[in-house]
């Protein structure tokens, strides 16, 4: 079983950063694709971004493209969301998952294990 620990959220005015880290149990973590999700009040949960198991590739939603940051080190078991240049609308639960395969998908069915999330809200 994996767990996955997100850390990192806050409250943050336009245009101003964070860095969001997730913390993975398990020895197999180097094998596993991470993706970022999030979910704004009374919104569906929307994909945001995914590293492959390596961090040779990765891709984001074209809503946080040039602005944010995926990245994972797996000698630490850890995967990061740089979040720079945050708008009103990025305001969501910002949730980390892991999944079983080598190569990341934006589709959140395909991950197995779900951190619980962490509030990012940003004001204008």
């Amino acid at each position: 079983q994996v767990q996955l620990v997100e850390s990192g959220g806050g409250s943050v005015q336009a245009g101003g950063s964070l860095r969001l880290s997730c913390a993975a149990s398990g020895r197999t973590f180097s094998n596993y694709a991470m993706g970022w999700f999030r979910q704004a009040p009374g919104k569906e949960r929307e994909f945001v971004a995914f590293i492959n198991w390596s961090g040779g590739s990765t891709s984001y939603a074209d809503s946080v493209k040039g602005r944010f940051t995926i990245s994972r080190d797996n000698a630490k078991n850890t995967v990061y969301l740089q979040m720079n240049s945050l708008k009103p609308e990025d305001t969501a639960v910002y949730s980390c998952a892991g999944r079983t395969r080598n190569w990341a998908t934006s589709l959140e069915a395909n991950y197995d294990y779900w951190g619980q999330g962490t509030q990012v809200t940003v004001s204008s």
